[in-house]
């Protein structure tokens, strides 16, 4: 029998504990042998992720129990935390860096069920410890047998300030030598560099390509596509610049088995694959489209492509949503590897062979082993899960963290791709998620609230895939937009660049011109409108409120609020110059920093408010909130401030996302006039 209920007021399966336990999706993919490995979250045991190991029979396992964390810090964000090798007597070896003391670690996981020693079984620590600032921190590791070494991104921090830090590639031995003698570590570059990426090694290891760029820049506004020659001592010599510039954002660049070199370069205004000459570097598009065949590089190691065997290309690509293809390049020696053959595409040249399935969105990571591809993937009505194409058949087929319904999937929102009209004639993309219970309905002319979802970046997106969060709100009787105003991907050089010195303008400008579109339109309710973001979306959110009237209340999360602080002394080392690109440079244009700061404009603030906030953020620190409270402090707006010890930049113990959901439900009830089922009120000050 179906209620009758205010929205907001609306029961649901989906409360605050289920959805805080299938938190977080796999990352990082390989392929180990005949097993997939990943990384997999595990919030019910303080936020860590462990690597599991998926046997050729199916079983899922983990490779390393608690409390290993692998997850690395390199430039706060981390990438690429392991790499492991199949042996043929012994079992697999794999290398991994620890969370907790970012040391590199190397472990055998078979070696207790061959009868080693307990000690012999444990992982084993690679490098030292440092006392200095973060210490010694590294990612993106590509293991090299016969030099019995692993290569990888070292980041050092030379002194107690964020800025205090060094990146070079360096070669660690895997005797262990290093952990008792930083000086065994042989670094293979130079500090030249501010930032790069981990390096990838031609299949004959004569050469070696990476991606490096420096202050100002950040990677999607340029970078280098640098080159060496590795001698027989294991030394890179003939250090060079191949391709890219402070206008060409290549983001990934991988060597296919027969030698040739293929970049992601989005040197045609879109992330398109390019084949380039490793002497010369003459390029060729390989597809050339208006769409992307890669993203922002937010974490090292990211693989949005992946050469096979063959010389077929797997590739994520899309315009606003994505897909896993397979990409023909160019002639094969086999006629069988032609994508047509199996997959029931077109011929060489007619651009990507798509996979058959539901899934809208495919992460950036990647592997392949023969013809097999495996990756991660979502969809408006599955949370993701590990997924392996078979490029001789074009099968796919779910192969780890399978998706499982928790509750009836009458419950999930129906979300609808929309794109809405900005301001000055610009286009703004957004995902629709509209209430949806089976048990209720709403009286009769009653319009549901609206929460407008500020992604977090700036320069990303937010993919239209079935997530929890959104469906704790949905089934409630509370419709979320998910607003991909200008300066996200996946829609051009152009789109993204909308924010250049825009940032606190036309995000805001695009999330309420949706917002306002969805009340003209009679979808939402004018008057309970929020909004809510985090970091870079908290920024939004705090802009929002200060900046307009459009909202009735928000909820910020470990925000950015006063940009003059944040650039100079508040932030790491990897986006301590990024305003120098969304608000201009700070010399140049000093006074913009303050206008737009939401701390400057506290004054105009009405609207209530909460502010969560992890106290071991070392991206958007704790202080940030603390002058933002100090400014408003005496003012009648109510609001709540709650933190959480030992969460960084984002939420991931079970704990913290329970009690983060359920006050962010109960200000919505607060303000829009509506009792929450099952959830104690947030206290709101003054």
């Amino acid at each position: 029998m179906v209620s009758t209920a205010p929205y907001g007021a609306w029961r649901s399966p989906i409360d605050a504990a289920l959805t805080a336990a299938h938190d977080g999706s796999p990352e990082h993919v390989g392929v180990v042998g005949d097993e997939v490995w990943w990384t997999a979250p595990r919030p019910a045991e303080g936020g860590r992720r462990t690597l599991v190991r998926r046997r050729p029979g199916g079983a899922e396992e983990p490779v390393l129990a608690r409390p290993w964390n692998v997850r690395s810090r390199v430039m706060e964000y981390g990438g690429a935390p392991w790499a492991a090798v199949a042996r043929a007597t012994g079992g697999p070896l794999l290398v991994f860096s620890h969370f907790d003391d970012q040391r590199l670690y190397a472990y055998e996981p078979d070696a207790a069920d061959a009868g080693a020693s307990a000690g012999a079984a444990e992982p084993r620590p690679l490098t030292p410890v440092s006392a200095v600032g973060g210490g010694l921190r590294w990612v993106d590791p590509v293991l090299v047998p016969e030099r019995d070494e692993v290569w990888c991104v070292l980041e050092e921090f030379t002194g107690p300030a964020p800025s205090d830090v060094r990146r070079v590639l360096a070669a660690v031995p895997l005797d262990g030598s290093a952990a008792r003698d930083r000086g065994a570590v042989r670094e293979l570059t130079d500090d030249a560099h501010r930032f790069l990426t981990g390096p990838r090694r031609s299949p004959d290891g004569r050469r070696v390509v990476w991606i490096a760029w420096d202050h100002p820049r950040m990677p999607w506004d340029g970078t280098e596509l640098k080159i060496a020659d590795v001698g027989a001592d294991g030394a890179l010599t003939g250090v060079r610049t191949l391709a890219g510039g402070p206008r060409e954002s290549i983001v990934q660049a991988e060597w296919a088995a027969d030698g040739t070199l293929i970049a992601a370069s989005d040197r045609t205004g879109w992330w398109n694959l390019h084949r380039v000459d490793p002497d010369s570097g003459a390029a060729v598009n390989l597809c050339p489209r208006d769409e992307e065949f890669a993203g922002p590089l937010w974490k090292v190691g990211f693989r949005w492509f992946a050469p096979l065997p063959s010389g077929l290309i797997a590739v994520i690509h899309g315009r606003g949503v994505t897909t896993l293809g397979i990409l023909d390049p160019g002639p094969h020696d086999d006629p069988a590897q032609q994508p047509g053959a199996a997959a029931g595409g077109g011929p060489a040249g007619a651009g990507p062979v798509d996979v058959v399935g539901p899934w809208s969105e495919w992460q950036p990571t990647l592997a392949v082993a023969g013809t097999r591809v495996v990756g991660v993937a979502a969809s408006p009505t599955s949370g993701y899960e590990v997924v392996e194409l078979d490029t001789r058949t074009g099968h796919a087929r779910v192969v780890g963290e399978p998706h499982t319904d928790v509750v009836d999937p009458a419950y999930y929102p129906e979300p609808v791709a929309r794109t809405f009209p900005g301001p000055d004639g610009r286009e703004v993309h957004a995902h629709l998620y509209p209430p949806r219970n089976p048990d209720y309905q709403a009286p009769e002319g009653e319009l549901p609230p609206y929460v407008v979802w500020a992604h977090g970046g700036p320069t990303g997106r937010s993919p239209l895939v079935l997530g929890l969060p959104i469906a704790y709100f949905t089934s409630r009787g509370i419709g979320v937009v998910d607003v991909n105003y200008g300066g996200s991907t996946g829609y051009g050089r152009r789109y993204r660049e909308l924010l250049r010195g825009q940032w606190g303008v036309v995000d805001v400008e695009d999330c309420a011109a949706v917002a306002e579109a969805l009340a003209a339109e009679g979808s939402a309710d004018g008057d309970r409108l929020a909004i809510r973001g985090g970091s870079a979306g908290g920024w939004t959110t705090a802009a929002s409120l200060t900046g307009t009237d459009r909202y009735a209340c928000g909820t910020i999360m470990f925000p950015v609020l006063d940009l003059a602080s944040w650039a100079a002394d508040d932030t790491h080392d990897f986006e301590a110059q990024y305003l120098e690109s969304l608000i201009g440079p700070l010399a140049e244009v000093p006074d913009r920093y303050r206008e737009r700061s939401p701390l400057h404009q506290a004054d105009r603030l009405r609207a209530p408010f909460l502010l969560l906030q992890g106290l071991d953020d070392a991206i958007c620190p704790p202080v940030q909130c603390e002058r933002f409270l100090a400014a408003i402090e005496g003012r009648d707006i109510p609001h709540a401030y709650l933190t959480y010890p030992g969460e960084g930049h984002g939420f991931r113990c079970a704990e913290t996302i329970v009690s983060a959901l359920e006050a962010e439900l109960s200000l919505y009830g607060q303000v829009f006039g509506f009792e929450p089922a099952g959830v104690r009120a947030v206290a709101l000050a003054p």
